[in-house]
């Protein structure tokens, strides 16, 4: 017999850590990659941040929505790095 939950933990922090650590190496990749190896360096962060996400979820215990939360941290992830890594490919393209 399972025992219900009093007080479950919110499941909304995990997803946005994922979001932040996205947003954290879209940026560096954008920095420190040269501009014809900064996709290739994307792709390797988001998935980074796929492994990461499975390992915030797992961390939390709650097997109610497991593949939902997931599911949200990684679209998340992949739109952040995506406006990221539009502002520098627009910056590229920029003369000057």
């Amino acid at each position: 017999m399972a025992v219900p939950e009093l007080a479950p933990r919110r499941t909304i922090g995990g997803i946005v850590a994922v979001w932040v650590v996205a947003a954290v190496v879209g940026v560096v990749v954008g920095l420190f990659a040269a501009d014809e190896w900064r996709a290739q360096w994307l792709a390797v962060g988001l998935g980074g941040c796929l492994i990461l996400a499975f390992a915030v979820q797992l961390w939390s215990g709650r097997s109610q929505g497991f593949t939902e939360r997931v599911a949200a941290s990684c679209l998340g992830a992949l739109v952040v790095m995506g406006v990221i890594s539009l502002g520098f490919g627009l910056a590229a393209i920029v003369p000057g």
